[in-house]
């Protein structure tokens, strides 16, 4: 019979989420029992946000070396020594991976057993020659790229973001299916660095996006040489000697490296949630809205896992809302509003609440929206990083949704979000004094596009304004 541990916790996954769980619960006191059967740190650290923008970094350091021509620095073609751009890579994983590693955890008292978990019963998992019977459990699979079926893929090696950070050989020609944030990121990168990059979309690129926002990534990335093909799917996909072929729309691309970016499901397959009583509905766990499993009162699930928005943001988030339920007995529920979302091109792209056509859909005529453009901001006329606007959704005096594309779009979101957490009125956003030259600026001169109607152009405030001065002394 398998020994047996009786825990507080057992957190199924070491990436974002359930590291923050592990830890936080631990240091509260709890006995956590954490099962991992790949990698700690999860996908964020080894193959989605660490390593990307690491890419991202090293492909900007490679474009600035090319449009220094404004400011008087002459532009010079950079010599780009990919296999040198993934050792940075590696170097900042593993710079980061010793804070969610084993020992570290082992450390704060976390039992971490390296296997795959199993549910054997709706009471206990099964892992590493034990078995795990915890008063909870944490589901925290995140989860894997999804490569579809596309006729002829499996004679050719499909890239994912799984091992495309491995490649040392820089692609000649890249084709990226895809054409939401991954594959968008990299093929900006990737162009950057010196390949041809053809991205094909079978709907819009960046379609979950405001159009409005989305088209000065897309213009940008035209500009800079990817070719984007939209609205037509691949329709099937050969080898060739040295590359690969997709035909696509009548026509055939044909690229040295294939990259596929085309969506992605929950790693919920080896855990046999159906031996512990957990219902999964299409996109991963069926939980309530305080992320509980709606079959086993014992389960939780979070980030990727709960079956909603996909971000390691979001997965903390979820971390500390299970800590409050699981740990304290405190009812939670878990929003979705207030959570922002980037794309990491140049210009960045954020997100946070509605877009301008879901607050319409949801109040009709009574939305306000809000602009202000970049090219009105000093310190984005300095550095000639014009290109960009802030829009503001809002109703009844409150942002319901804002988005940003621009130079630091994602830092730059983190105000709207701290507005829409808390559910603040637009004046107390307006005044905001930020440092002056500062980006930071373009979101308070947004919000005060809010009084520009009502003050500036108020007939009636015009009326005030003369009636009080012919009597102030």
């Amino acid at each position: 019979m398998s020994r047996v541990l009786t825990p507080d916790l057992c957190i199924i996954g070491g990436g974002s989420g359930g590291l923050t769980v592990a830890a936080g619960a631990a240091q509260m006191g709890a006995s956590v029992v954490l099962v991992e059967g790949h990698k700690m740190g999860g996908d964020c650290l080894n193959y989605g946000c660490v390593p990307s923008k690491a890419l991202i970094a090293a492909a900007g350091h490679a474009h600035a070396m090319t449009s220094g021509g404004p400011f008087g620095i002459a532009p010079v073609a950079p010599q780009v020594d990919y296999a040198a751009t993934k050792d940075h890579v590696a170097r900042v994983i593993a710079g980061i991976a010793p804070h969610d590693s084993v020992e570290r955890f082992a450390s704060l008292g976390v039992t971490v057993i390296e296997d795959w978990a199993r549910f054997v019963s709706p009471t206990r998992v099964a892992a590493g020659g034990v078995e795990i019977e915890a008063r909870r459990f944490v589901i925290a699979t995140g989860s894997a790229p999804l490569v579809p079926p596309i006729p002829g893929i499996e004679s050719v090696h499909a890239w994912t973001n799984e091992d495309i950070f491995a490649l040392r050989e820089k692609p000649r020609h890249l084709i990226v299916i895809g054409g939401g944030p991954i594959g968008i990121e990299m093929a900006q990168a990737h162009r950057r660095l010196g390949c041809e990059v053809t991205v094909i979309e079978g709907a819009q690129i960046l379609g979950r996006e405001d159009p409005e926002l989305a088209a000065v990534v897309i213009d940008r990335l035209g500009a800079e040489g990817v070719r984007l093909i939209a609205g037509a799917q691949a329709e099937r996909i050969a080898a060739r000697t040295g590359g690969v072929a997709v035909t696509v729309g009548g026509e055939t691309v044909e690229g040295s490296h294939l990259l596929v970016a085309a969506g992605r499901r929950v790693n919920l397959a080896r855990l046999d949630p159906k031996a512990g009583g957990v219902k999964t509905a299409s996109a991963g766990v069926a939980v309530d809205r305080g992320l509980r499993s709606v079959s086993n009162r014992r389960v939780y699930a979070i980030g990727d896992a709960a079956g909603g928005m996909q971000f390691t943001h979001l997965a903390g988030y979820h971390a500390g809302l299970v800590i409050r339920s699981a740990l304290f007995g405190l009812p939670v529920t878990a929003r979705t509003d207030h959570i922002p979302r980037v794309t990491f091109t140049d210009p960045e792209l954020a997100q946070i609440g509605l877009t301008e056509a879901q607050a319409r859909k949801a109040y009709g005529s009574g939305i306000e929206v809000l602009r202000f453009g970049y090219d009105e901001n000093d310190r984005a006329r300095a550095e000639l990083r014009t290109e960009g606007i802030v829009k503001v959704i809002v109703v009844k005096g409150r942002p319901v949704g804002a988005g940003i594309v621009g130079a630091q779009a994602g830092d730059l979101i983190g105000v709207w979000s701290l507005a829409i957490a808390n559910r603040m009125k637009i004046g107390q956003m307006a005044g905001m004094v930020a440092p002056y030259p500062t980006l930071g600026e373009v979101s308070k001169r947004a919000a005060g596009q809010y009084y520009v109607p009502r003050l500036f152009e108020s007939a009636s405030v015009k009326r005030i304004v003369r009636l009080v001065q012919r009597w102030l002394p």
